[in-house]
């Protein structure tokens, strides 16, 4: 038996927050669909492909994602990412975060970020060039990642945003990733932000009037080329989403 916790908006889905699923050996992908099967007709949309999955406390992008293998006995928590508007946010290993796609200007990027970072002392925050995300799912891996590396004592960096910096670069040199990935020379750029719920929301009031959208998929070409990620590389990736999880994999096997 698999026991799953809905969290959020999941609850409303089912109308509880608890679930004792008949289920052995099975993936989360396998979960998700029979999750979806037993929903009630009359409740809220599940959105499976904007969730997080905790197995027994452990995030599933830190795991195999969702060909993550679940066992009788194991806790499932289902955690769906918030949407609003110009509004990411999400809950990955206990950790409030929540992504700020900022206009800005070139040049004075860093300054307005170290600015930020003085008036939010509680928020740990970074910035990254929108145009280097493929999806929030990229987001979520490579987060999940320096989450990973710092409870194991494997950053990069003394500093845990300087770590999220390097894995979005690939690179374990600082200023070869603000060469990459970093936001001085961009007019868009996103903030990576954790932190507890009311200091994000004062954080968001704060930023509210630069914010804008941003279209991730759009990319995706230029994601491929600067990791020289072929069609035949993604070919070979048994996953629903290969670009993710080829950079993450680019990621995870950093060493300082």
């Amino acid at each position: 038996m698999i026991t799953i916790k809905l969290l959020g908006g999941a609850k409303k889905s089912f109308g509880k927050d608890l679930i004792q699923a008949e289920l052995d050996n099975v993936s989360i992908s396998k979960l998700l669909d029979y999750l979806l099967s037993i929903k009630p007709a009359n409740t809220l949309d599940l959105d499976t492909k904007n969730v997080l999955i905790a197995v027994n406390g452990a995030d599933s992008s830190a795991l195999q994602g969702h060909d993550t293998i679940l066992h009788s006995g194991d806790i499932v928590s289902v955690i769906p990412v918030i949407h609003g508007g110009s509004r990411i946010q999400f809950i990955i290993q206990s950790k409030n975060v929540e992504m700020f796609n900022v206009k800005n200007k070139k040049g004075k990027n860093y300054d307005y970020l170290s600015a930020l970072r003085k008036k939010f002392p509680y928020i740990t925050m970074e910035g990254i060039s929108s145009k280097e995300i493929a999806s929030i799912l990229h987001i979520k891996k490579i987060l999940g990642v320096s989450l990973y590396a710092k409870k194991n004592n494997l950053l990069l960096s003394k500093k845990f945003e300087t770590d999220i910096l390097l894995r979005f670069a690939a690179t374990t040199q600082i200023l070869a990733a603000i060469n990459l990935v970093g936001i001085e020379k961009t007019d868009t750029f996103t903030i990576v932000a954790l932190g507890p719920k009311s200091h994000l929301e004062r954080l968001h009031s704060h930023l509210e009037e630069h914010l804008v959208d941003v279209n991730y998929s759009k990319n995706i070409s230029h994601i491929q080329k600067q990791f020289k990620i072929t069609k035949k590389h993604l070919g070979v990736i048994d996953s629903k989403n290969p670009l993710e999880d080829l950079v993450v994999e680019k990621a995870a096997v950093l060493f300082q």
